[in-house]
């Protein structure tokens, strides 16, 4: 398959991947110690976890209460789905196009969406769930897995699995350190992002983490001198732990 085909179906994968996030980012926005969300803000239950968030019962209540032919539109209570398929795809092309043809890019594909359904729950509640967080990482091992089973994959699944170790046990160290500025959502998500960057070795592995410190001090230090924030404030370190492992994913894939 050339390029342009590749990046079209993986603009496509990450466009149709992304519409489906609204649900489960809505129930999965519950702050630390509450359960995950099972009904709309009305009380309304909210069946599985793909999908829009839009509540028919909700709907048809303002209907019956507007005047008129004209029916509003299903009430939503989540984020829109049009940002976050543009998001998803965006970063699916972006991974096509530095990857190429090569194996292990279904399975950044098939991660990406998880990324940005973490990345969305973590800055809406502070909060990386357990049940993204630790899928993530054995979704990452076994599917890498299946990739080093094909030609022409261009990474190792040995330093993959090295690498979740190393980061997982790095950030495990600087949690029992700093358990207020680092959280154990932060340690669970660094085992599936140390097994990601490990792929294609310990100089990408360093690049994403060092890249994803970088972003956060950057953030934290303009949060403080635009005075938005102290300098103990907590931040959500998800995202920028994400966005470092998706840049040095990307230089990564684009130097193998």
């Amino acid at each position: 398959m050339s390029t342009g085909p590749l990046i079209a179906a993986a603009v496509l994968w990450g466009a149709a991947a992304g519409a489906l996030l609204p649900r489960a980012v809505y129930r999965f926005s519950a702050p630390a110690g509450e359960p995950w969300h099972t009904a709309c803000p009305r009380g309304h239950a909210v069946g599985g976890w793909l999908g829009p968030a839009r509540c028919g019962p909700c709907a048809r209540a303002v209907r019956d209460d507007v005047p008129g032919p004209a029916a509003p539109a299903p009430a939503v209570y989540g984020p829109s789905a049009v940002p976050l398929a543009l998001v998803t795809a965006l970063l699916c092309a972006l991974l096509a196009l530095a990857t190429g043809t090569r194996p292990e890019l279904g399975v950044w594909a098939a991660l990406t969406p998880l990324g940005v359904l973490l990345t969305v729950v973590d800055l809406r509640v502070q909060r990386l769930p357990d049940p993204l967080t630790l899928p993530l990482a054995g979704a990452a091992l076994a599917l890498l897995g299946a990739a080093a089973l094909l030609p022409e994959h261009a990474g190792d699944w040995f330093t993959a699995l090295y690498g979740a170790l190393a980061l997982g046990l790095g950030f495990f160290v600087l949690f029992l350190v700093n358990p207020g500025g680092m959280g154990f959502g932060d340690v669970k998500l660094a085992l599936g992002l140390g097994a990601v960057l490990g792929w294609y070795g310990w100089p990408t592995l360093m690049l994403g983490t060092f890249a994803a410190f970088l972003l956060g001090a950057l953030y934290g230090g303009a949060l403080v001198v635009t005075r938005r924030a102290g300098r103990k404030t907590a931040i959500a370190f998800g995202p920028f732990l994400l966005a470092g492992a998706y840049l040095g994913l990307l230089t990564g894939a684009c130097t193998a």
